[in-house]
């Protein structure tokens, strides 16, 4: 694990379940729960680089009393409850860490309604951001927030998750107008109504939305939704420097261009976006870009980012115009990971991420890449640079703990310097178990006030316990 975890158990292992506890489940639940060593396997391990941490057992939620029936039942036996989405988390954010139960919600997939006058609909968390677009497109609508996995809608707001649209729609704190919640007093509330504006009392919303499933169980959500622009066209760009793509990025905001997506790509990224997506791109540091709006709008934006580009180092636009080439080049940035860490033969990957304000942007990536620069492991750098949000992806040698130290500490260094520049040590990743010390670091005694309220609202510590901070 990293060095920056929490110390949450003595290390012995998790508690066993009480005694007939299992049973109990069975009687209670049928199929509905499974405890065989590869679902527990496929419950405890994510895409993060941690050791998998397995649950006692899964459930299979159906519906709202199923998880009203579950939380009373752990509540009861003082038993950890875990909910489990599609298991893309990066920061071991659903690792069962003291055992327990894994909720998975995959088969609360309904949507519910689309108001499609009003711009909203309301999902059951299982359901997946691919899906929920398929569904609305025929009324011209879309969700915006893309994390890159295939997520389910649950764990997009457990994580306040963001992706590549976050420049110009926001993220999933945005995006959310409501939600039911299981608290641990087995009670079903509802955050908000679809009003888009309330002073209603305290904001618990957005207190629930990034929780990471620590406070209680999301099993309904309600989305803001956007109308499908007129006109969307994506470009690549390469540059000669680092440097130049994202002086070009923040002179594009300072002009008031409204992207709605700009991803940078370091040439190591390019070179693995190549070989893992058959491509044929420039190996050199590249911009993907789309431009959402009227046709008129549309080329007015290219117009303005192509000058911005051509006097930073910027090469020709390859244009992507096409459904079919736009979501074959979306597809290849969203796949980058997995590109990134194939680079070795056999090898494991740590993604970290850090955010940082816009003026800051070029300052903190060129002080990342030459400290990549000065190590063997490979290593890149890819991001969401609209909003100061950058990535990097380490290819790690799974048989080389030394690898593992190193990539400690150059992560170690990256959130101090995001911090130094008044950023954040996890722009979308979240907490988990990875970056707990480093949140100490960021907010100091807030944190304090974060530990109150989970004591408040989960006195025994069931929900997802380790995650975020160690009580």
């Amino acid at each position: 694990m990293s060095q920056d975890n929490a110390k949450d158990h003595t290390g012995a292992g998790p508690p066993p379940l009480p005694d007939g506890f299992l049973d109990t489940l069975h009687s209670q639940f049928g199929n509905k729960v499974e405890s065989g060593q590869a679902i527990r396997e496929e419950h405890g391990s994510s895409e993060a680089h941690y050791k998998s941490m397995l649950p006692d057992a899964v459930v299979f939620a159906e519906d709202t009393d199923d998880v009203v029936k579950l939380m009373q039942l752990c509540v009861e036996h003082g038993v950890p409850l875990i909910p489990f989405g599609a298991g893309t988390s990066i920061e071991g954010n659903a690792a069962a860490v003291r055992g327990g139960v894994s909720l998975n919600m995959t088969r609360m997939d309904k949507i519910v309604a689309v108001h499609a006058e009003d711009f909203d609909c309301v999902v059951q968390p299982g359901v997946r951001r691919e899906e929920l677009n398929q569904h609305l497109r025929d009324q011209g609508l879309f969700f915006p927030i893309d994390p890159g996995a295939n997520a389910t809608i649950g764990g997009m707001a457990s994580t306040r998750a963001s992706g590549t649209n976050a420049v110009r729609y926001g993220t999933m704190r945005d995006a959310v107008l409501s939600l039911k919640v299981v608290t641990p007093q087995g009670k079903v509330i509802r955050t908000a109504r679809r009003a888009r504006k309330s002073a209603a009392g305290y904001d618990l919303t957005r207190l629930y939305v990034g929780s990471e499933g620590t406070l209680g169980i999301i099993v309904e959500i309600t989305l803001r939704l956007h109308p499908i622009p007129e006109a969307i066209s994506s470009a690549v760009c390469s540059f000669e420097t680092l440097d130049g793509a994202v002086d070009t990025v923040v002179q594009s905001i300072q002009c008031g261009v409204p992207l709605a997506r700009v991803e940078i790509l370091d040439a190591l990224q390019m070179k693995a976006v190549n070989a893992w997506s058959k491509m044929y791109y420039r190996e050199a540091p590249t911009l993907f870009f789309e431009f959402h709006g009227s046709e008129s709008f549309v080329a007015e934006q290219v117009e303005t980012v192509k000058a911005l580009a051509q006097d930073n180092g910027g090469g020709e636009f390859a244009w992507s115009n096409l459904p079919e080439e736009r979501n074959r080049l979306w597809r290849a940035r969203h796949e980058a990971y997995y590109a990134a860490v194939n680079l070795r033969k056999g090898a494991i990957g740590w993604a970290t991420d850090v955010c940082v304000p816009m003026s800051r942007l070029a300052e903190c990536i060129r002080e990342t890449h030459a400290d990549l620069e000065q190590s063997a492991i490979p290593a890149t750098i890819l991001g969401h640079v609209g909003d100061g949000n950058f990535h990097v992806v380490f290819s790690i040698d799974p048989d080389a703990p030394e690898e593992m130290e190193e990539v400690a500490a150059i992560n170690q260094k990256m959130v101090e310097r995001a911090l130094a520049m008044d950023g954040t040590c996890t722009g979308e990743h979240g907490v988990g178990l990875g970056k707990q010390n480093s949140l100490v670091a960021e907010l100091g005694d807030a944190v304090e006030q974060m530990r109150m309220i989970k004591r408040v609202f989960d006195p025994q510590n069931i929900l997802n316990p380790g995650k975020i901070f160690a009580l």
